[in-house]
Parts: structure tokens; C-alpha cells; sequence
């Protein structure tokens, strides 16, 4: 039996990335089994739950990314209120202060609020952090870090890495780790912890090398695992399993669909 997968974030469906149906099977001929798909404003939260409610292996997530927080967290909320088994997170959101898409203010009162809903509803953070390191950890703190949590598609180096994992947050690594100017995210994924390490594509976007300048997908995940591992002196399939095992405990809890 070869290496099995958890792409632990991507967008599918999403605009301009394919067909999602034909993304989700080549996936799983590369061995990437299981699928959690990322909302990032309410229509995407809409579309990735009624992809995972079609398929099994694949699972959704609600949220509001620092991008969109202008649209209020409130244009989420019904999706949150009702019930479907396939949800098993709030986001991606957070805060992203090299683009400034919303305003910093707003930016921060729309991730304190869905961090408090990640804590009412029982569901894993999936948090979205660029060029706002310390506003970040201190919103967390304010509200208090939930109990599973994850920094998705980690760009920063040992510092954040240590602050991240003190709190007791999981680190997602994307095809960024392949890139040739990235010591610094290699370097933090040198001292996470297995059981505490998780691998993405943020598919459609970040190709890992050696499928740089193409459209993204899950089925390149494998090349980020391989990645990983490379860096850690140790075998690929030891990134899968310990990854496929820490995708369980901080995504896909008891209550929601069987793992």
C-alpha cells in the first residue's frame, strides 16, 4: 500500500481551478485521500460544503478571510447555524497586513469573532496570518487560543514557529517549503514536531517545484511531503503517515463524518 494523504487545505471548488470532480480523483490516484476544502467568504463556504456533502473524503470549512472581513461575519453566520456533518472548522481567518484588502481594524474584529465561534462550536481554527505576527498571537491570547487550531500555509521561520506550537497550535506547511528563497520556512518545519505537522497545497495557488509556474492542485501534495521530508533526514512516507494521523486530531474529530 503506498502513501496515503491529507491535504489538509485547498479550495475546491473554486474559480478558474478546474474541474473539481476530475481534481478530486486525480488526487486520489497520487494517494492524497482525504480533502479538507477551505471557505474563505460565504459563497465559497456554500460551495465547499456542498462538495464534501458529495463526496466522501472531503471535508469544509466556514469562514471569512482577512480579505473579505469587510463583508462582516454576520454574511457567514447562517451557514455556521445550520448542521452539517462535514463542517469541521472556522476559516481560513486571521489577519493579512501586506495586502490590506479590509482594514487593519476591521480585519482584527472579524478574527477575534470567529475565534470565539471556533470555541462555541467546538470546531478547529484555520487561521490566515501575513506580515501581522505579534497582532495575531496577541488577538489569540485576548480571546484565548482554541483547543485545536491551525496556521495554515506557514510562511514564517523558527520564532513563529515556537510561538505558534506554545500555544499549542498545529503548523501546515504548503508548496512554499519548496521554493528556493524559503530557508525560513524550512528551517521552522525542521523543528515541528512531527505530531504536530500537517501539509497542504492551498491549491489552486503555490505549486510546489517541480510543477512551479502551473495551476496548483491536490495531487501535488505529495512533492510537498517529499519536501518536508528531505529537510527532516527522514522518509516520505513517515511525512504521510505522521501528517495523515495529525490531520485526525486537530480536523477530524469524533462527531462530524468517520475518519
Amino acid at each position: 500500500m503506498g502513501a496515503r494523504w491529507t491535504d489538509s487545505h485547498c479550495h475546491l471548488p473554486w474559480p478558474d481551478s478546474g474541474d473539481p470532480d476530475e481534481l478530486r480523483r486525480a488526487a486520489h490516484e497520487a494517494g492524497v485521500e482525504r480533502l479538507i476544502t477551505v471557505g474563505t467568504d460565504a459563497i465559497s463556504s456554500a460551495a465547499a460544503i456542498a462538495f464534501a456533502e458529495q463526496h466522501d473524503g472531503v471535508w469544509a470549512t466556514i469562514g471569512l478571510h482577512p480579505h473579505d472581513a469587510i463583508q462582516g461575519v454576520e454574511s457567514i453566520q447562517p451557514l455556521l447555524d445550520e448542521s452539517h456533518a462535514v463542517v469541521i472548522g472556522v476559516g481560513e481567518c486571521g489577519l493579512d497586513y501586506h495586502y490590506d484588502h479590509s482594514p487593519r481594524d476591521v480585519q482584527r474584529e472579524a478574527f477575534a469573532t470567529q475565534i470565539a465561534l471556533a470555541h462555541e462550536r467546538d470546531l478547529a481554527l484555520v487561521i490566515h496570518t501575513r506580515d501581522a505576527w505579534d497582532d495575531t498571537f496577541d488577538i489569540l491570547r485576548a480571546v484565548g487560543a482554541p483547543p485545536r487550531m491551525v496556521f495554515h500555509c506557514f510562511t514564517g521561520g523558527e520564532l513563529e514557529a515556537g510561538r505558534a506550537l506554545d500555544i499549542g497550535a498545529f503548523l501546515s506547511f504548503s508548496g512554499i517549503v519548496t521554493f528556493k528563497g524559503a530557508d525560513d520556512v524550512r528551517a521552522a518545519a525542521r523543528i515541528c514536531p512531527l505530531d504536530r505537522l500537517l501539509v497542504e497545497t492551498d491549491s489552486p495557488y503555490l505549486a510546489p517545484v517541480p510543477h512551479r509556474g502551473k495551476k496548483n492542485q491536490p495531487a501535488f501534495l505529495p512533492a510537498v511531503g517529499k519536501a518536508i521530508a528531505e529537510v527532516k533526514g527522514i522518509a516520505t512516507e513517515e511525512v504521510a503517515d505522521a501528517s495523515w494521523r495529525a490531520a485526525e486530531r486537530v480536523l477530524l474529530q469524533p462527531g462530524g463524518r468517520s475518519v
